[in-house]
């Protein structure tokens, strides 16, 4: 094989979009999928390429520093894609400590594994590298300027222009500083500090990136548009924070892995990249584009759905805007989105809803017992 390359986290949302890219872009890459299979981690997710000769799923504990060597020099590793993290902030305000452990102790297991194998080979770091995909979420909160929107200087690759506006004239760039208020944010946080640490002191060949909200197939459904969809499908209430004020940059999970790719290959060593989607909306107007998409394409008389919007309590923490600047990658690497908004977001309801089984498997937990099917009866 002309590269063996882990990717820690395939079998979850983002982390399968980009074993699939690998497996089927790069036929002579070995892909070596290592996954602890935690709730968020579904299989099924990759069943179209299980069965490829250039991929290999591992259930593994990146915390497990030894059994990380171990993979690392068994299959002789020359590229670690690190996408394995807990993720989500609401369970990171009930349970800090998992995601202190997954994310800062897991990610400097991997750090050291990798170090201690490519220091110990003759070429040393020559051909290797360790790519680090965090969040937008370490830089804090921006400030909402223009509740009411303005027009977006990023017109590159607008959506519409009803839709596609800036709401502050502040963005998130690569040297912006870290400012996490979550426990979330503050595990990533502080992983990304170790990863540059690592070349700093080590002189491993490191990149950072930090992406925003993706969306998209395969995600799980306590993420925001797959909850909703779901609940709209079920009749069930849609639980919005605070007034849904919040703005988020949204891109479509499919981009951010030819980012993930072109940054793989292309990209500087030691240096962060800012993926974002150029595209800023407040969460009660997603919601309402969710609403309508899933209404139309089921059959149901438009605002149908809007009865089930129910407003919450906003969580603490809660940042009010996040938008990243992600000229530089666009201006070194060539990398822009693909997808106009509308066009991602009728594409992913369509495939929730099109895929049914997908969701009832997660939803009744099903999905777990994928991996005994598949991997521990063989």
């Amino acid at each position: 094989m002309k590269r063996n390359i882990i990717i820690t986290g395939g079998a979850g949302f983002i982390g399968s979009h980009v074993v699939r890219l690998f497996v089927n872009k790069y036929p002579d890459y070995h892909i070596i999928n290592v996954d602890k299979l935690t709730y968020a981690g579904n299989l099924a997710n990759l069943a179209d390429i299980e069965n490829k000769p250039n991929y290999t799923f591992i259930k593994a504990d990146i915390c497990d520093f030894d059994r990380m060597l171990e993979l690392i020099r068994q299959h002789n590793v020359d590229g670690i894609i690190h996408l394995a993290a807990e993720s989500h902030v609401d369970r990171s305000i009930k349970d800090p400590f998992t995601f202190a452990k997954t994310n800062v102790m897991g990610t400097l297991s991997l750090l050291q594994a990798a170090k201690v194998h490519w220091e110990s080979l003759p070429e040393k770091y020559e051909g290797k590298r360790f790519y680090h995909i965090s969040t937008d979420e370490v830089y804090g909160a921006l400030e909402l300027t223009n509740p009411e929107g303005i027009e977006s200087p990023f017109t590159t690759t607008a959506s519409s222009k009803e839709h596609h506006h800036a709401y502050g004239s502040e963005f998130f760039l690569e040297t912006t500083k870290y400012n996490p208020h979550s426990p979330y944010s503050a595990s990533k946080a502080s992983s990304d500090h170790f990863v540059r640490a690592y070349h700093d002191t080590y002189g491993m060949p490191t990149i950072v990136t930090n992406c925003s909200n993706n969306y998209g197939p395969y995600q799980f459904p306590e993420k925001l548009i797959p909850l909703f969809i779901n609940n709209i499908r079920h009749r069930k209430p849609l639980p919005v924070y605070g007034k849904g004020e919040n703005v988020r940059d949204w891109l479509y999970v499919v981009d951010h892995a030819r980012a993930i790719d072109l940054i793989f290959h292309k990209g500087n060593v030691a240096e962060t990249y800012n993926i974002g989607g150029f595209n800023e909306w407040k969460n009660i107007d997603i919601i309402k584009v969710v609403i309508r998409t899933v209404d139309r394409l089921l059959g149901n008389p438009e605002g149908h759905s809007d009865e089930l919007i129910t407003y919450v309590t906003d969580r603490a923490g809660h940042d009010l805007r996040y938008a990243i600047d992600s000229r530089k990658l666009q201006k070194e690497l060539g990398w822009e989105p693909s997808l106009q908004f509308e066009e991602g977001i009728e594409k992913t309801v369509r495939w929730y809803l099109d895929n049914q089984a997908w969701m009832d498997n997660i939803t009744s937990g099903e999905y777990e017992r994928y991996y005994d099917d598949m991997y521990k009866n063989r």
